[in-house]
């Protein structure tokens, strides 16, 4: 990805990490993630974060739909806002939810895991496909 495509991403993501309307404290715990990052002998963080979100980002979805009194999970095609939306709430909640270390440094290793596509964020991103593969039978009903 190119660096203007990176910024934007990690923009939003850092509005993602902010909690209670503090950015600056959003901006310096990702400075830290990334610091953390480098000293694990990863050369760039910044693409690293990209290709973690990247390997995050469900493409597909269920979502209940109401037919003649009866709910299914129908699969959908994921928007490309929601899609980062999805993978950036569930890195920061398999980080948030970690004890025995500071943010940063569970963020960071959370970031890596995924980029390898290994760990939580990715299985849950499996979890959702293998719910849109078993209820693919209802994906009739989307357009209605």
């Amino acid at each position: 990805m190119e660096n203007a495509k990176i910024d934007a991403l990690l923009e939003k993501f850092i509005n993602y990490v902010m909690l209670n309307g503090k950015k600056s404290l959003a901006r310096k715990l990702m400075d830290e993630t990334f610091e953390i990052i480098k000293s694990k002998g990863q050369k760039r963080p910044k693409e690293i974060f990209a290709k973690a979100l990247e390997n995050v980002m469900p493409k597909v979805e269920v979502r209940p739909k109401r037919v003649w009194g009866s709910i299914y999970q129908v699969p959908q095609e994921v928007k490309a806002k929601r899609q980062l939306f999805l993978a950036s709430k569930w890195i920061l909640d398999i980080a948030r939810k970690k004890k025995g270390a500071n943010f940063p440094v569970l963020l960071a290793g959370e970031l890596i895991d995924a980029a390898n596509e290994t760990w939580d964020a990715v299985k849950k991103k499996l979890e959702v496909y293998k719910m849109a593969e078993a209820n693919k039978a209802f994906a009739r009903f989307a357009q209605r």
